[in-house]
């Protein structure tokens, strides 16, 4: 142990040498032109490879022809992988292989079980209207979905010749896909009808908005709404006869989850962890909320400029306490959004409403996610450097995310506003359910109506409305992406014991900002992956098979 150790100490010290972010990392792909270099072409060409063909107008092939021969060329790239032998490799580059290995895994895994193609009525995303707050869209969807988020109003000539092939292209896109869905998967089949409901409304207001800007592209944008329509009738007229589970089942769970996510835990460790995070949230919350009884509760805003203001005032006062207090180093560059000032009637009111109203802290606290989003723009690494496929760096992203709220919280970010406490064990505790539900969705055990009941029954105070977005949007997006859910708990429990392992090895050289900068530096990556490089611990790489 004592020459791991030393190891390890190694290994961190010049990590840190090489921070921040990306700078470090672009030094490190020259040091060997050998296999080094073939991982990196390999990874170039599995990139190109995993996409589907596209015709000339604009529609991915995701035929079963398609398909099976996209499947057929998969193991020539698993066996080039495979005879690079990176056993005189530095850690940082044997995570590289790793992650490019999880890739190959996850295409494999699509075409062995997810099928999203045959199995997923969402899988058929026409239309996106915001950007995700993640790295890469929260599971899984047609390549060239139209991200309308992405275009300035007017459009410039680019931009309109983009959104006209797009939008031609949809009634094509769910004609294909009426042929190509054959599974019996009757809750990814409800859950397709509920989001298209979604993107006809999207593409109506759409349409309302070049109306007024791109006038000549308002028929294309009326005729995509009416194929989305009509796509959703026809999966709502053959919901009924459908049985099949949506789920994967444990075993294969537990093998998508170490082969392609590279997380640790298996089914039934990850549902210990997270019945546990949910027990210690819900004690807590009681606790906090004895500490806080002779305080007033807190309240909405009762105007829509009152609302703006807390969100303003949330932003700020969260970027001044990261920089003021050294909890990590926040560059110039670094924006949190503000939010917008609607006031919501009390009925209609979901879960991260309930919570926002209350106070935007905590909230803006997981909104790190933007923070996150604008340094890795910066993050030059040829592998690193790009969102990772198949949302492999979902332990990491959320569960970092999570653990911020908590992690904040004792660095002292409430202690002016003590109640703002309960709601971090209320937000644990919903993310405790959620990764529940994504568990017993996959094992088979509940439907998303079960899901539903549980999720709504379970929250604190009944903040889940069981006919709202936020819980259906949720388990559309577990059912798509197994592990998903769990990742915010899970990958917080990692991100915790990856804290404790360096604290221990730098003893009172530990400080907050160093050891966050540095996790920093290692790029949105499995938390397993990182804590092997900044530790030289490799523990889990050998629970993983590595």
């Amino acid at each position: 142990m004592k020459s791991i150790r030393i190891f390890a100490l190694v290994t961190i010290a010049a990590s840190a040498a090489a921070s921040p972010a990306g700078a470090g990392r672009t030094q490190a792909v020259g040091r060997d032109s050998g296999s080094y270099e073939a991982l990196l072409r390999l990874f170039r060409e599995f990139r190109e490879y995993q996409k589907p063909v596209v015709s000339e107008n604009g529609i991915p092939d995701y035929s079963p022809a398609a398909m099976a021969a996209q499947k057929a060329k998969l193991p020539a790239f698993e066996k080039r992988l495979a005879a690079i032998d990176t056993k005189a490799w530095p850690i940082d580059r044997r995570v590289d292989y790793e992650i490019v290995r999880a890739e190959m895994k996850g295409l494999d895994f699509d075409h062995r079980v997810l099928r999203p193609w045959s199995r997923d009525p969402g899988f058929y995303a026409v239309i996106q209207t915001s950007e995700s707050d993640v790295p890469a869209r929260e599971g899984s969807e047609i390549y060239g979905c139209l991200n309308i988020w992405r275009y300035s109003f007017p459009l410039d000539a680019a931009g309109r010749d983009e959104v006209r092939r797009k939008l031609a292209g949809i009634p094509g896109i769910l004609a294909q896909a009426r042929s190509n869905l054959t599974a019996d998967t009757r809750d990814l089949w409800r859950l397709g009808a509920r989001k298209k409901a979604g993107e006809a409304a999207a593409l109506d207001r759409l349409a309302d908005r070049l109306a007024g800007t791109n006038p000549d592209l308002v028929p294309l944008a009326r005729q995509a709404r009416a194929a989305v329509d009509d796509f959703r009738k026809w999966l709502d007229s053959r919901i009924p006869a459908l049985k099949g589970p949506s789920g994967i089942g444990k075993p294969e769970f537990d093998w998508y989850q170490k082969n392609v996510h590279l997380v640790p835990y298996s089914w039934d460790e990850q549902y210990q962890i997270a019945s546990r995070e949910l027990e210690r949230s819900l004690a807590f919350l009681k606790l906090e909320e004895h500490r806080n009884r002779k305080l007033p509760p807190l309240q909405p805003p009762a105007t829509a400029e009152e609302a703006r203001r807390r969100q303003e005032a949330a932003a700020a006062g969260l970027l001044d306490f990261l920089r003021q207090d050294g909890i990590f180093s926040v560059g110039d560059f670094m924006k949190l959004p503000a939010g917008g000032g609607a006031v919501i009637p009390p009925e209609r009111r979901d879960f991260f409403t309930q919570v926002d109203y209350r106070d935007p802290v905590p909230l803006k606290v997981h909104a790190i996610h933007w923070l996150e989003k604008q340094r890795e723009a910066r993050n030059t690494h040829p592998i690193r450097g790009t969102p990772l496929l198949y949302n492999i760096w979902d332990s990491r992203a959320e569960g970092f995310a999570t653990a911020a709220e908590e992690i904040l919280q004792q660095a002292g970010l409430f202690d002016r506003n003590p109640r703002a406490r309960e709601l971090v064990y209320i937000l644990l505790a919903f993310r405790a359910v959620r990764a529940i539900c994504d568990l017993k969705l996959h094992s088979g055990e509940w439907t998303v109506d079960d899901a539903v009941k549980y999720a709504s029954a379970t929250t604190p105070y009944g903040w889940v409305k069981p006919d709202g977005d936020t819980i259906w949007v949720d388990l559309t997006i577990y059912l798509h992406g197994p592990g998903y859910g769990t990742s915010y708990v899970t990958g917080k429990i990692q991100i915790e014991k990856l804290m404790a392992d360096c604290a221990r090895l730098k003893g009172s050289a530990f400080t907050l900002k160093g050891f966050l900068d540095e996790m920093f530096s290692k790029g949105l990556i499995p938390a397993s992956l990182i804590r092997w490089e900044m530790t030289g611990f490799d523990d889990e790489m050998k629970k993983l098979g590595r």
